[in-house]
């Protein structure tokens, strides 16, 4: 999969959490103006876009969902079983196990961590478990971990780096050290708010002109 562009790339994941929602419901083929009417793409955007990973379909015949699904899997290395582990279920971790979209794309929350016994049980269908059963609890081959929280973060971060975890998604704004190998992405909604301020005010300073 060669030279694929970057608007093309980031529309994958939505073509696959709609493949994946066909496939669950038995659905085993999928035109592209059917396709398009799940994620409001343009049904030639869509055949451009598969046209990428190689001759998918044929004209008036459709798209094999299951094969769909095995070539996405295949050349863009996801994992749809992924384990993901919460760690902080205050009110941002909350309400990611209610965010419900993202599901289908690359995994689940299979379980959560609080320092605070108050928040754990199950939320959401999640069970919240203490921080001091992290390493009873956490899942086997789970590699990704979202961190909410904002006390004791250095620590948090070793325990779930000895715990085997090699990805962390992080919303708690402070600086941490993680060894080589671990890779993190942190989450900026602030920054993003800003970014998206001053470009929208950019456009609007020019539109005036």
């Amino acid at each position: 999969m060669k030279n694929v562009p970057k608007a093309t790339l980031q529309r994958y994941p939505i073509y696959l959490k709609a493949l994946n929602r066909l496939d669950k419901n038995g659905i085993e083929r999928v035109m592209s103006k059917e396709l398009a009417a799940m994620v409001d793409i343009e049904p030639t955007t869509i055949r451009r876009d598969f046209s990428f990973l190689g001759n998918l379909g044929k004209q008036g015949y459709g798209y094999n969902v299951k094969k769909l699904i095995e070539i996405f899997n295949k050349q863009l290395g996801v994992n749809f079983d992924e384990k993901i582990i919460l760690v902080g279920a205050g009110n941002l971790g909350s309400a990611l196990l209610n965010y419900n979209k993202w599901d289908y794309v690359v995994g689940e929350i299979t379980c959560g961590f609080d320092a605070d016994q108050s928040k754990c049980g199950s939320h959401f269908g999640v069970e919240i478990y203490p921080m001091d059963e992290l390493e009873n609890k956490i899942p086997k081959g789970c590699h990704i971990a979202i961190l909410t929280i904002s006390h004791d973060i250095q620590e948090t971060v070793n325990r779930l780096v000895e715990c085997g975890i090699t990805g962390i998604v992080d919303f708690t704004h402070q600086h941490f050290s993680a060894p080589k190998g671990v890779v993190i992405k942190a989450v900026d909604v602030v920054s993003s708010i800003q970014e998206l301020v001053f470009t929208t005010n950019s456009m609007n300073q020019k539109a005036m002109k």
